[in-house]
C-alpha cells in the first residue's frame, strides 16, 4: 500500500515528488538513514565510531589469533626438531630387535625416516660445576633424519660422535652452566652403579665435548646432552638393546592415525606415542589461551554492537515523524523493523569488511610492521636473549577469519532487534502530536 501511494504522489505532479528507487524502499529508506543529514551529524558520526569499532575489534580479534598461531606454530616446530612424530619403544623401556621395529615402520608410506636411541639419565661435572642432564645416545647419520639437531649446532658437528671416542655434544645453556667449550672434559656420573670391594659407587666416565647444539627451547638447551649409540649401551649397560626408535613423517599432524596404523601392523608388544600424547599438556595450554584470549577479544566486538544499539536508538528517537507519516501511508510494523534494521546491518557490515581486510592485512605482514614500529620507539618487542625469538611470528588461519566475520555479523544483527522492534511499536498519532 505504501509503495502504491507513493507511485500515485508521483504521478499526481504534487508537491511531495517521490522518486521511487526499484530496490525495495525498506533497504532505500534504510541506506538514506545510515547517511548524514542537515541535523543529524551527531546521530551519524556515532554510527561512525560504531562502525569503527566493530572494525577494530576484528581486526584485532584477527591479529591476535595470527600471532598466536604463529607462537604455537614456532613452538610445535622447536620441540618437534628435537622430539620425535612417533617413539616405539617396549613396555619395558627397551627394545631388541630396533632394526626390524624400523624396517617394518618405514613399510608405513607416511613414515619418512626411523633411528634408535639409548635415553638415560646423568649428571655432567666440570671443575666444581654439575648439572643434571638427559643422556641421549645416537646415531649420527641416522639422527639427521628424524631431529634437527644437526642444523642447529653452534659450533662443532653430530657426526664427530664416533663409538669408541667418548665424544659428546651439549646443549647451549647446559655447556655455559658447565662454562665448557670444544675439547674440554666432561665427567659423566650415571645412576648406574657398580659394585666394588668398597661398596656400591656410582660410574663414571669422562667425555670429550665435540659439538655444541642451540634449538631455541630452554628445556633443551639446558638439559640435553648427546653421546654415540654404542657408547651409550656401553654407559648404561643395556648391551644390544636400545630404548626405542624415533620416526619422522611426513605429515606431523597425521602422527595419531600413523600411530594406530602401527599398532596393528607390527608384530610384538610395543608402546607407541606420538608427539600429541607426549606433549599434550604444553599444547592444551596453549589451545585454551586462545580460546580464551579470544573470547576476551571478542568482548571489543561486542561492546561496538552495544553502541549500534545505541545508535539505532537515538536514530529511532529522533525519527518518530518520518516513521509516524511512513505508518499513516500504509508501511506495517515489519517494514518499519526492516528500516532500522537494515541501517545497523550497514554499519555492522561495513565495520566487519574494514576489520577483515585491514586485520588480514596486518596479520600478513606483521614481520614488515612490527620491526617499523620498534625503530619508530626505539624499543624490541622481542628480545632474543629472553625469548629465544627475534621476530613476531604470524600465522594467518583463514577458518579463523571466517568464524570472527561470522560471529561479528551475527552480533551486530542481534543489536538491530531491539531498537527496530521499538521503533515498529511507534504510535503514529503520539508520534506527531506535537508536530
Amino acid at each position: 500500500m505504501l509503495a502504491a501511494n507513493l507511485r500515485l504522489w508521483h504521478t499526481s505532479g504534487s508537491l511531495f515528488r517521490f522518486k521511487i528507487p526499484v530496490r525495495p524502499y525498506e533497504l532505500y529508506i534504510g541506506l538514506r538513514y545510515t547517511r548524514a543529514k542537515r541535523r543529524n551529524h551527531f546521530i551519524s558520526f556515532i554510527s561512525l565510531i560504531s562502525m569503527l569499532g566493530v572494525a577494530l575489534g576484528v581486526a584485532a580479534l584477527i591479529v591476535v589469533l595470527s600471532v598466536m598461531n604463529g607462537f604455537q606454530n614456532e613452538l610445535r616446530n622447536r620441540i618437534l626438531g628435537v622430539a620425535a612424530h612417533i617413539e616405539i619403544t617396549g613396555f619395558d623401556n627397551t627394545l631388541g630387535d630396533w632394526q626390524s621395529v624400523a624396517a617394518q615402520s618405514l613399510k608405513v608410506p607416511e613414515v619418512k625416516a626411523a633411528a634408535p636411541y639409548v635415553m638415560g639419565q646423568g649428571l655432567l661435572a666440570y671443575n666444581e660445576a654439575v648439572q643434571g642432564a638427559v643422556v641421549r645416545g645416537i646415531l649420527p647419520a641416522q639422527e639427521d633424519s628424524v631431529t634437527d639437531i644437526g642444523h642447529k649446532m653452534r659450533v662443532g658437528s653430530l657426526t664427530a660422535l664416533r663409538p669408541g671416542e667418548w665424544g659428546i655434544v651439549l646443549g647451549a645453556e647446559l655447556a655455559r652452566s658447565l662454562a665448557v667449550g670444544l675439547g674440554d672434559k666432561v665427567t659423566v656420573i650415571t645412576p648406574q652403579g657398580q659394585i666394588t670391594p668398597a661398596g656400591m659407587v656410582p660410574r663414571l666416565k669422562q667425555f670429550t665435548v665435540v659439538g655444541i647444539f642451540q634449538i631455541g627451547m630452554y628445556e633443551y638447551d639446558s638439559g640435553l646432552a648427546l653421546i654415540d649409540l654404542q657408547d651409550a649401551q656401553k654407559l648404561f649397560r643395556t648391551g644390544d638393546h636400545v630404548s626405542g626408535v624415533r620416526l619422522k613423517l611426513d605429515d606431523l599432524y597425521r602422527a595419531p592415525a600413523v600411530a594406530r596404523t602401527l599398532s596393528k601392523t607390527l608384530v610384538g608388544n610395543y608402546d607407541i606415542r606420538d608427539w600429541t600424547q607426549s606433549h599434550v599438556n604444553f599444547f592444551r595450554a596453549v589451545q585454551m589461551e586462545k580460546r580464551v584470549m579470544f573470547i576476551i577479544l571478542l568482548l571489543i566486538v561486542a561492546v561496538a554492537a552495544f553502541n549500534i544499539v545505541s545508535t539505532l536508538v537515538m536514530v529511532v528517537t529522533d525519527k518518530q515523524p518520518d516513521i509516524a507519516i511512513l505508518r499513516t501511508l500504509g508501511a506495517s510494523p515489519a517494514s518499519i523493523m526492516k528500516i532500522f534494521m537494515v541501517q545497523g546491518a550497514i554499519i555492522g557490515f561495513i565495520g566487519t569488511g574494514l576489520g577483515l581486510l585491514s586485520g588480514v592485512l596486518l596479520a600478513l605482514n606483521i614481520g614488515t610492521v612490527v620491526p617499523f614500529i620498534e625503530n619508530i620507539i626505539g624499543m624490541k618487542f622481542l628480545s632474543a636473549d629472553v625469548y629465544q625469538i627475534s621476530e613476531l611470528p604470524s600465522k594467518l588461519e583463514w577458518n579463523d577469519v571466517w568464524v570472527i566475520g561470522l560471529v561479528a555479523l551475527v552480533l551486530s544483527w542481534l543489536a538491530t532487534l531491539y531498537p527496530s522492534w521499538r521503533a515498529s511499536r511507534t504510535n503514529p498519532a503520539e508520534a506527531l502530536r506535537y508536530e
